[in-house]
């Protein structure tokens, strides 16, 4: 790459990258403080549930309209809106605990808000990259992106642990609401230099969302990482979101343990996105298979330990395994996808991505509600997330061969 071809010249990139940053920190400070605040003040694994809940079902069901406003607007505009009214939502949420009028009902109503928002950021953000890079440097600009999110998902829950350490839970809200203001900024519209939206066939909105099914539906190659997607995220993701407060409140640790498991994740994450971003990968659909089982294989013995430094480690391997199935899978999406039907393509792929995530919590929430020890849950989605992947791998060789 010439010094003329750096990404890092590239203007809109830049402004782009950073508004994720802020974005993303925010959101991250927001849910540390949220997660910490339910398990601890609320003082209940069921609160906790409820609420990652009310922040994820909304999001689903706008997410699949997302990427259909990603492909008929400005996804500067969106983007820009979109953390505009979310810092706005922080701040409400802010000012009621500082009045002490925050109850479970009010951060269920500003989380569903908040989530369904974040529908919109991410599809419009993913689709906006193959229109801003060149197709040599895609797989680069999907690591930098990656990875400058994870170092945003690494500080995130530190800062949140540190503020509520020495501070207070009031302060960590109120620094969640001015990170994520500070990317709507440098998102602002007349910063970024971005061309007009391409202009689409009059559609129905629902008849735009069936041409993303449709395209997708085409793609062997899609279909099946959005089942290693699913699994990933149901059977590892959605249930240490939930699991990994209780293990903390089990196991007497602080809110720097929990940013500590939260963050360890993101650095394993960080790491391996490094590595890909000067790898390039041919086998895309073998790596991402290869991440799921490493995955898996790492979740399975976090479910049997006991010692809170000893899953801070394990969690590192669990988030360095993740970024072998994401950045692989969302090169190729952007290379083989129809430039009209990207912003569609991608919001299916960030639903198949979160999707059962709200199935997780529930289920991992009721289970331990009735009274099943939380490694023992975990133990069990292990096991079974590695019975489909060994069904997935062995009905798709066609597909771990590419």
């Amino acid at each position: 790459m010439t010094k003329n071809d750096s990404l890092f010249r590239n203007r809109t990139f830049n402004l782009l990258i950073i508004a994720g940053i802020f974005a993303v920190l925010g959101f991250s400070v927001f849910l540390t403080t949220t997660t910490w605040y339910a398990v601890t003040v609320l003082g209940s694994a069921g609160s906790l549930g409820l609420i990652l809940i009310a922040a994820t079902v909304p999001r689903l069901i706008m997410m699949t309209f997302g990427g259909v406003l990603a492909d008929r607007y400005k996804k500067t505009t969106i983007m820009f809106s979109t953390n505009l009214i979310q810092s706005i939502l922080l701040l409400i949420l802010f000012i009621l605990l500082v009045m002490d009028q925050l109850n479970l009902t009010w951060i269920l109503v500003l989380s569903g808000l908040f989530g369904a928002l974040d529908a919109f950021f991410g599809p419009a953000s993913s689709a906006m990259i193959p229109t801003i890079v060149k197709k040599h440097q895609l797989q680069k600009a999907n690591a930098y992106f990656q990875g400058v999110d994870q170092l945003a998902f690494i500080g995130g829950p530190i800062l949140a642990g540190v503020i509520m350490e020495v501070a207070s839970i009031e302060m960590s809200y109120l620094v969640a609401t001015i990170l994520v203001f500070l990317s709507a900024a440098f998102i602002f519209p007349p910063f970024i230099q971005e061309a007009a939206a391409e202009e689409n066939e009059k559609a129905t909105p629902l008849q735009n969302l069936k041409d993303g099914f449709s395209y997708l539906r085409k793609s062997r190659f899609l279909t099946v990482v959005i089942l290693i997607l699913i699994t990933m995220n149901f059977f590892v993701f959605g249930a240490l979101h939930i699991a990994v407060p209780i293990l903390v409140e089990l196991f007497d640790g602080s809110p720097i343990h929990l940013s500590l498991l939260e963050s360890f994740q993101i650095v394993g994450m960080l790491i391996s996105t490094m590595i890909l971003s000067f790898v390039k990968i041919n086998r895309k659909g073998l790596v991402s298979t290869f991440g799921l089982f490493a995955t898996l294989i790492s979740a399975l013995i976090f479910s049997q330990v006991s010692n809170l430094i000893v899953l801070i480690v394990i969690g590192f391997f669990i988030g360095f395994a993740m970024s072998f199935v994401y950045i692989p899978f969302f090169t190729a999406a952007q290379e083989q996808t129809d430039s009209r039907l990207m912003g569609r393509v991608m919001s299916i792929i960030f639903l198949a991505m979160n999707g059962f995530d709200p199935l997780a919590y529930g289920l991992v929430s009721m289970l331990t509600a009735i009274g099943i020890h939380v490694q023992y849950v975990l133990l069990a989605f292990s096991l079974i997330g590695l019975l489909l992947a060994t069904i997935i791998a062995l009905t798709a060789k066609e597909y771990v061969r590419n």
